[in-house]
């Protein structure tokens, strides 16, 4: 009996801090709403497509014979992770210069280009789509979009 109690508690500890962690990165990214919701999402998804259009399709750009490459997928949850982070830069301007929309702006820039990503995965798997949806991700991306150079850096 005294085992089920220390694993019941190992599992409420670790539970317990999952939820810590969890909350603490959503309140970095300025709070858990239906914008980074839909952003996180969309990159779940993009990132599920993305691995079975490359595992049974086997029609992936990121590898050279199309099928799954881990050090591709690897890269792929890096790059997702540095979204995040641009995100919470956001955040943080908008509190250092006490305004409300660099993060909005980022998040909708970013849903776009998630969501574009996502309709080439579907694309990929011989699904069609409607073109409006395309069309309203575009605007998404385009409202987010601040001014880029060559180089991909904004100013």
């Amino acid at each position: 009996m005294r085992g089920i109690n220390n694993a019941a508690a190992v599992k409420n500890t670790v539970l317990a801090a999952a939820a810590a962690a969890g909350s603490a990165v959503f309140e970095a990214l300025g709070g858990l709403d239906e914008l980074l919701g839909l952003l996180i999402a969309l990159m779940a998804f993009d990132y599920v497509t993305g691995v079975l259009v490359a595992a049974l399709w086997h029609r992936s750009g990121k590898s050279a014979t199309g099928a799954l490459d881990s050090r591709a997928g690897f890269r792929g949850l890096c790059k997702k992770g540095a979204v995040l982070l641009v995100v919470y830069i956001g955040v943080l301007l908008d509190r250092a210069l006490g305004i409300d929309y660099v993060r909005g702006a980022l998040v909708l820039f970013f849903c776009g280009n998630e969501g574009l990503s996502l309709l080439e995965n579907i694309g990929l798997m011989g699904v069609p789509y409607p073109p409006a949806l395309r069309k309203m991700l575009e605007a998404l991306k385009t409202e987010g979009k601040m001014t880029t150079d060559d180089q991909g850096g904004t100013h």
